[in-house]
């Protein structure tokens, strides 16, 4: 893929964009069996330069997935397993004393990565969850009033297990605001369970995992970011994202509605898939598949609502069907 220097902030080179997302998806699927709303996702959240939370039962590749796509772009990356003891510290860094120069140094800790994998992120208490507020939102982590700079890119990938409690921590609001989008990934279908266990009987994935190599580099992966910023989008369709977000603040089924933050990551995933979709124009059905990955995180349902079985998916559906969708 060649980069080029381009002064029009409207215009964008869509061909290379949809080569390079056709050749990191065809690697995934040599290893990842199905799971197809899961990748586009994903690959939609990594050309939005957003954090990507992914929630799902365990075994349904959530784990392989975020280290494939790791594996596939030449960067640093690094991979936290979040558990009940685990200290600010050892995810951030800390200063530690050298005697040689009888001054304290910082040890980076291994939040200093291009693309970090935090493993069952709901497992670590609350202050270690409030230690990610500042690096996911600024980049930057402060350790005894001294800030520092993460290198881009920087992406946070996590997974969490939505069904067991035992020794969870539920993630603070703030946090999941964070959060650019929610994948639930769900059971595999038969065919697919079938495809998978024909593949384990020749090669386990963890061995085709490590025949896998970086086919994208960190700058053209910059360079992709910067050229999704420039889809196109008509004000109609801002409007029509206004207002859905909007939508989710007086609705009477939700307690919590979704943040400013929150429009304009619907506003960047919608570029994103419209860029998946081979357009450099988005429309309205890039906002409505991008809506639910956005904003499921972000809104609360009353108890009453949550006792007749629910779901956010539900109460955005019924947000959508009542708004005029612009044609």
């Amino acid at each position: 893929m060649e980069i080029h220097d381009t002064n029009q902030p409207q215009h964008i080179e869509t061909a290379p964009l949809i080569q390079l997302v056709e050749d990191v998806q065809k690697q995934i699927e040599t290893v990842v069996v199905g799971q197809r709303p899961m990748i586009e996702l994903l690959l939609a959240g990594l050309l939005a330069d957003g954090h990507i939370l992914i929630e799902g039962v365990p075994g349904v590749a959530k784990t392989l997935t975020a280290k494939l796509l790791a594996r596939l772009i030449n960067a640093h990356f690094s991979r936290i397993q979040f558990t009940p003891d685990l200290m600010p510290s050892d995810v951030l860094g800390t200063s530690v004393f050298n005697p040689q120069t009888a001054s304290f140094q910082f040890k980076a800790g291994p939040i200093f990565g291009n693309i970090v994998l935090i493993d069952e992120i709901n497992r670590a208490p609350a202050k270690t969850q409030a230690a990610l507020f500042e690096v996911m939102e600024e980049r930057q982590v402060t350790i005894d009033g001294v800030s520092h700079h993460l290198h881009a890119p920087f992406m946070v990938i996590a997974t969490q297990n939505p069904i067991e409690h035992e020794g969870t921590y539920r993630l603070p609001e703030a946090q999941l605001d964070r959060f650019l989008l929610k994948i639930v990934v769900g059971y595999p279908s038969i065919e697919e369970e079938i495809t998978i266990l024909e593949r384990n009987n020749v090669q386990p994935p963890a061995e085709l995992l490590q025949s896998i190599k970086p086919i994208v580099t960190t700058e053209v992966l910059q360079y992709a970011r910067s050229q999704v910023r420039n889809v196109h989008i008509e004000p109609r369709l801002i409007r029509f994202i206004a207002q859905l977000v909007q939508e989710t603040r007086t609705d009477k089924s939700l307690y919590i509605g979704a943040s400013p933050r929150a429009s304009v990551a619907l506003l960047q995933l919608s570029k994103a898939i419209s860029v998946l979709r081979e357009r450099s124009f988005v429309i309205p059905e890039d906002v409505l598949m991008a809506a639910p990955a956005v904003l499921r995180h972000r809104i609360s349902l009353t108890p009453e609502r949550e006792m007749e079985g629910a779901t956010p998916d539900d109460i955005l559906k019924e947000i959508v069907a009542r708004l005029e969708i612009p044609r």
